[in-house]
């Protein structure tokens, strides 16, 4: 597959537009969330926007590869819906966790995200394996993401 590599970032742009926005809306709530009793295995604060931009640089990746697929259209338009359907939870989740303060929502959130993306990986293996194991630190990501959700529910 020759890169187009426009395109490439065009698809690498979107999801971390998404994020940037999704972070815009949270607002400034980093400080609350500093003061909040955090599970065992908690990552120091740092670490969350290096890893999602990471992951959302994996993500416009794997959509990309389906763009470019030789699959037929209707194949990759079905995809692709999938892939904004869990971009969209993911965008939701930030301000329902961060801003609203609605931590159990933001679990059940959490939750579809999880099957939005274990049903994009599905879809996208059928069309391009590679484009699916994209994915894959996405998914182990919001797994771990969705302990800490929880955890924070559970003790504050």
């Amino acid at each position: 597959m020759k890169t187009n590599w426009k395109k490439l970032l065009i698809c690498i742009a979107i999801p971390l537009a998404v994020g940037g926005l999704s972070a815009l809306v949270t607002g400034n709530t980093m400080e609350r969330f500093q003061e909040l009793v955090k599970p065992p295995l908690s990552p120091p604060g740092w670490l969350f926007p290096v890893v999602w931009t990471i992951l959302y640089a994996l993500m416009g990746w794997a959509s990309y590869r389906i763009l470019e697929s030789d699959a037929p259209d209707e194949e990759k338009k079905k995809a692709l819906i999938l892939y904004g359907i869990q971009l969209l939870l993911n965008f939701i989740w930030s301000p329902v966790f961060f801003r609203w303060e609605m931590r159990l929502t933001a679990f059940f959130i959490l939750l579809a995200l999880w099957l939005a993306i274990y049903l994009t990986m599905r879809k996208f293996a059928t069309i391009d394996e590679t484009a699916a194991d994209l994915l894959l630190p996405y998914i182990l990501w919001v797994t771990f993401a969705a302990y800490l959700n929880l955890g924070i529910f559970l003790l504050n």
